[in-house]
C-alpha cells in the first residue's frame, strides 16, 4: 500500500488530493493542514471587507469532511514541524492537543503555500502584534479585516499590488479614507504599462484615495495625540511622508513556505521550490526525485513568455499544478502547459486584464521586445451605448512572438486577456493574431474585433521598424 503526505490544504493541497485519489483510490492519503479549514478564496476577502459577499460559507470550495469521504485521512490543526526528505518521514503536532508524532510516508506532495511578506521594517512587528496593522492572506486575516474596519474612518493600505489595490478600492467605497502607499512608482506596476495604471490611478484618486507611490516603507510608529499619550492607530512612515491612520493592512505580496525542505531541495534564491514539467522537486544537485512533488505558492511555475521557472503564486496555477500530481505520481506522463499568469482586476467601474509580459519587464529582462497601443470603441459607434478600450500587446522585435497584453476599459474586457493567454501558450506571432477568425455582432465588438485591431497595428509597426532598420 502506498502512502502519500500532502503538506498543506488550501488550493494545492485540495486539488492535489483530490487528483491522487481520483487515480489511485487504494492509496492512503495523510493530509496535514495546520488551520481547521481547506480551500478558502482569499482572492474574496477584498470584497468581503466590502460588503460584496452573499455568504462566506461560500468562500470555501472544499470542506475536510468532502475530502475524508474521498478517502483522505485529515488531520486538522496539525502543523508539521520537521520533514526528512531523505528519510520519508515527518513529525507533526496536533495543535488541540500539543501532542506530537510521527508519520512515515512513501510519496511526499508539498502544497504549503506562502505567507504574507512582513520585510524588516522598524516598529512592524510591535505593529501586527497590537493590532495597529493587520495582515491579509487568510479566512482569520480576513475576519479581522471585516471586523475591524465596522469602526474606523481611515486605514492605510501599504503594497499596490493585486491584494493592496482591491482592498484599498473596496474600502474607500465604505467611504473609509484611504492613503495606498508602494515603493514602485505605479500602481499594480508588476501586471501593467504606464497607459493603463494611469487610468487605475485617475480612477483612485477620483474616490478620494491618497497615493503615495515610489516611496519606501521605513518604519510603523503608534498614533500619539497632541499630550504624547499613545493611541489605537498608527502612522506609516516613508522616505517622503508620513501617514497616520486607524488601521494599517499589509499587502506586500508572499513569500513561499518552504522552511522545512529548503535546504533538502532545490529552490529559487527566495525559497520556491523548483519542480519540472511533471511537477516533481529536485535535490540542491538537481537531481529528479519521482516520489517527491510541490505545487501551488510554495513552488516555481514555468512561465512561457520567458520560456523559465519562475515564482508567480495565483490560484490558478497552483490548481492547474496540483491537478497533474495525481496524475504524474506513479510515473510521468501528462506535463505541465506552462503559465501565462494571467490575470484581472476590477477598479470601481474600471475592468483591467492581462497576460503574460508588460514591456518594462521585457526591457528589465533585456529582451527586444516592442509594444503597440490601441484606444477605441469596443462596438460600433451607432450602438446607443458604447466605451473605448485601451489595449497594449508586447512582442518581440524580430520574430513578432507574443509576449504580453493588457486591456482597459468601462466594460468587462476579461476575456480578451484568456485570448491573449491562448496566443502565448500556442506561440502565436504578431501576424498570427491579427489573421485569426473572430466573431462581428454589433451588440458585441466591431466589424474588426479590438484585439485583432490591436495585432493588425503591432504587426504593421513592426512591419514598418524592421524595414526601416534594412
Amino acid at each position: 500500500m502506498t502512502t502519500v503526505a500532502v503538506i498543506g490544504c488550501t488550493h494545492a493541497g485540495t486539488f492535489a488530493a483530490t487528483s491522487i485519489l481520483r487515480n489511485h483510490p487504494d492509496w492512503t492519503v495523510d493530509v496535514f493542514e495546520k488551520n481547521d479549514n481547506i480551500s478558502f478564496l482569499s482572492c474574496g476577502i477584498a470584497l468581503w471587507a466590502g460588503n460584496h459577499v452573499s455568504s462566506t460559507e461560500k468562500m470555501f470550495y472544499s470542506s475536510p469532511e468532502e475530502l475524508e469521504k474521498a478517502g483522505a485521512h485529515m488531520h486538522m490543526r496539525h502543523e508539521v514541524n520537521d520533514i526528512n526528505v531523505k528519510g520519508k518521514k515527518l513529525d507533526a503536532t496536533d495543535l488541540d492537543t500539543g501532542k506530537s508524532k510521527q508519520y512515515r510516508f512513501d510519496k511526499l506532495v508539498i502544497t504549503t503555500g506562502s505567507s504574507p511578506a512582513t520585510p524588516f521594517i522598524q516598529g512592524l512587528r510591535e505593529a501586527l502584534e497590537s493590532g495597529r496593522a493587520m495582515l491579509c492572506k487568510d479566512y482569520n486575516d480576513g475576519k479581522r479585516i471585516v471586523e475591524r474596519t465596522k469602526s474606523i474612518k481611515s486605514v492605510v493600505v501599504v503594497g499596490a499590488g493585486y491584494i493592496g489595490c482591491e482592498l484599498a478600492e473596496q474600502l474607500s467605497t465604505r467611504g473609509i479614507k484611504v492613503t495606498l502607499v508602494d515603493a514602485l512608482p505605479h500602481v499594480l506596476d508588476n501586471n501593467y504599462d504606464e497607459n493603463v495604471t494611469g487610468q487605475a490611478e485617475e480612477a483612485y484618486r477620483d474616490h478620494g484615495v491618497t497615493l503615495a507611490m515610489n516611496q519606501k516603507v521605513v518604519a510603523f510608529r503608534p498614533e500619539t495625540n497632541r499630550d504624547g499619550v499613545e493611541s489605537s492607530g498608527v502612522t506609516v512612515v516613508t522616505e517622503l511622508g508620513e501617514y497616520t491612520a486607524d488601521l494599517a493592512v499589509m499587502g506586500a505580496g508572499f513569500v513561499p513556505n518552504t522552511t522545512l525542505v529548503s535546504s533538502q531541495l532545490r529552490t529559487l534564491g527566495y525559497g520556491a521550490i523548483i519542480v519540472d514539467r511533471y511537477m516533481r522537486a529536485a535535490t540542491p544537485e538537481n537531481d529528479i526525485l519521482d516520489d517527491v512533488f510541490a505545487a501551488g505558492d510554495c513552488a516555481t511555475v514555468h512561465f512561457n513568455p520567458t520560456n523559465s521557472d519562475e515564482y508567480r503564486p495565483l490560484a490558478t496555477n497552483a490548481i492547474r499544478e496540483a491537478l497533474l500530481i495525481g496524475e504524474n505520481i506513479e510515473e510521468p506522463t501528462k506535463q505541465y502547459a506552462g503559465t501565462q499568469a494571467t490575470s484581472a482586476i476590477q477598479l470601481y467601474d474600471l475592468s483591467m486584464s492581462s497576460s503574460g509580459m508588460t514591456l518594462d519587464l521585457a526591457n528589465r529582462r533585456h529582451i527586444d521586445a516592442q509594444a503597440a497601443t490601441i484606444r477605441e470603441n469596443y462596438r460600433p459607434e451607432f450602438m446607443l451605448s458604447t466605451t473605448p478600450v485601451t489595449a497594449t500587446i508586447v512582442y518581440e522585435r524580430i520574430t513578432g512572438r507574443i509576449l504580453g497584453a493588457q486591456f482597459a476599459a468601462k466594460h468587462d474586457i476579461s476575456m480578451a486577456a484568456n485570448l491573449i493567454s491562448v496566443a502565448i501558450q500556442a506561440g502565436f506571432t504578431v501576424d498570427q493574431l491579427a489573421g485569426t477568425d473572430m466573431l462581428f455582432q454589433p451588440n458585441f465588438d466591431k466589424p474588426v474585433n479590438f484585439v485583432s485591431s490591436l495585432a493588425m497595428a503591432a504587426a504593421a509597426k513592426r512591419s514598418k521598424e524592421l524595414e526601416g532598420g534594412k
